[in-house]
């Protein structure tokens, strides 16, 4: 009897070891918990549309949702103020937790008025880059100011066309985004305190978002900024090598995507590149075909094809989805029309990616060098250039309207 007990206690113990990995935990920052796309989760193909657990109203913003403790984090412009509205809810019901509104100094687009960044959540704390800016940390219990920056006016950076955009990232204590003014076209503010701990490079910004390569040589920062890929020493913002990539338009939107000791980086108008980190970013590759608007490239599993959404800017608009070598660049496939303007990617633990297109379409795709495998298909939200965030099962999305919780259990 006590055998039979302790081995129906074994099989309870390995069922929830599976079930915790398979559906994983956090989505805390721009890109997930490993900032590339990647996530610890699977998901099984549906037979019909998966449902809808709850959907509710969100403010105007292209910045994506976040996940941490079970709180759901959306940020967003306050209706007819100059202000922007960090929101927390309860992931699972959507029950509203707290919001908290700050000022802003004046921004309008014609692409809309929100916030472009996406939050980033550690040890208790939100920080958030505002579209006009605004850097700001709160207590993720509260919701409760601790300290802000106005970084355009702090660094003497002039804004984008289209608005701030760099999501921040944390590494080693210091908060890292790109401002674009002179000696400060990428900073380091201290996490605690907001007080700045380096600035560097004369760069102008760009719509990227900065990451952190942990390199034999030392911790680095590498930025896809308005001239190109800067590669700056993590401790003391020291520039230590810099690749050209100028796009035309000044809109190099993608976040670098590094496979071992390379790097692809790409702009709608310079095309793509893939890069040597060990070798002071020399040049491996380069095509003119390549050329990622605001969709960042993901990697598959085994890291021998990459995934790349390329659009244009001139009509008629759509996106084509490439799978590529990265080793030499060959295309070896192509399927037009993935999206108008953007499609986000998203990794799966077990090799598949998740594809949400900018129409509201979410497929689920099987990587395969040959063709492509789409295993599941359903519309699932409105038009959206926001990139999803999966936690625990379910795929959080925003759309021009709602703010929407999948279950993909």
């Amino acid at each position: 009897m006590r055998l039979n007990t302790l081995l129906t206690a074994l099989g309870v113990m390995i069922c929830l070891a599976s079930a915790q990995s398979a559906h994983g935990g956090d989505w805390p920052g721009w890109l997930g918990p490993t900032r590339d796309g990647v996530s610890p989760e699977t998901i099984q193909p549906w037979k019909g549309p998966p449902p809808i657990l709850w959907r509710i109203p969100t403010g105007e913003g292209h910045s994506s949702p976040v996940v941490a403790d079970e709180k759901l984090l959306v940020f967003s412009k306050v209706k007819d103020k100059e202000a922007e509205e960090l929101t927390c809810l309860d992931a699972n019901t959507g029950k509203k937790i707290w919001a908290s509104a700050d000022p802003r100094p004046p921004f309008a687009n014609q692409f809309g008025n929100g916030p472009r960044a996406t939050p980033l959540v550690s040890n208790g704390k939100v920080f958030t880059h505002g579209a006009s800016g605004m850097l700001v940390a709160r207590e993720l219990s509260s919701g409760t100011i601790l300290w802000r920056v106005d970084t355009l006016k702090e660094f003497n950076g002039k804004n984008l066309f289209f608005g701030a955009s760099s999501s921040p990232l944390l590494a080693d204590g210091k908060l890292i985004l790109m401002v674009g003014g002179q000696n400060a076209g990428i900073v380091a503010l201290d996490a605690a305190s907001g007080k700045t701990v380096w600035s560097a490079t004369d760069d102008r910004a760009s719509y990227s978002s900065p990451i952190h390569w942990k390199s034999t040589e030392g911790d680095r920062v590498l930025a896809l900024t308005g001239k190109g890929l800067a590669c700056l020493n993590l401790a003391d913002g020291k520039r230590l090598w810099h690749y050209d990539l100028v796009d035309q338009l000044n809109e190099s939107s993608t976040t670098p995507i590094i496979q071992g000791t390379r790097a692809f980086v790409s702009s709608v108008t310079a095309g793509g590149a893939l890069v040597d980190l060990s070798n002071q970013g020399k040049q491996l590759w380069k095509s003119a075909v390549l050329n990622c608007y605001f969709s960042t490239p993901c990697p598959t599993a085994d890291g021998k094809t990459l995934m790349i959404v390329t659009g244009r800017i001139l009509p008629p608009v759509a996106c084509t989805l490439r799978c590529v070598d990265p080793e030499t660049g060959k295309i070896f496939w192509s399927r037009q029309k993935t999206g108008q303007y953007h499609a986000a990617l998203l990794r799966l633990a077990d090799g598949r990616m998740l594809l949400h297109e900018d129409t509201g379409d979410l497929a689920l795709v099987e990587p395969d060098t040959k063709a492509y495998k789409e295993l599941c298909r359903s519309k699932i939200s409105g038009p959206t250039w926001s990139h999803p965030a999966l936690a625990n099962g379910r795929l959080y999305l925003r759309d021009e309207k709602e703010l929407i919780c999948v279950d993909l259990k």
